[in-house]
């Protein structure tokens, strides 16, 4: 089974969790990201907004 880390919540790192994930099925689309970025700021404020 496929993993992926997922974020429902905003927050710090605590809030990443490694969870199961269903592929797409019939209809759906799937996308491979081989790059991504994030936002340093939201990294170093948190949860604090």
């Amino acid at each position: 089974m496929p993993y992926a880390i997922c974020i429902h919540e905003p927050g710090g790192l605590e809030v990443m969790k490694y969870e199961p994930i269903e592929l797409p099925g019939p209809g759906e689309v799937l996308i491979r990201q081989t790059a991504i970025g994030l936002n340093f700021v939201d990294t170093y404020f948190g949860n604090k907004f």
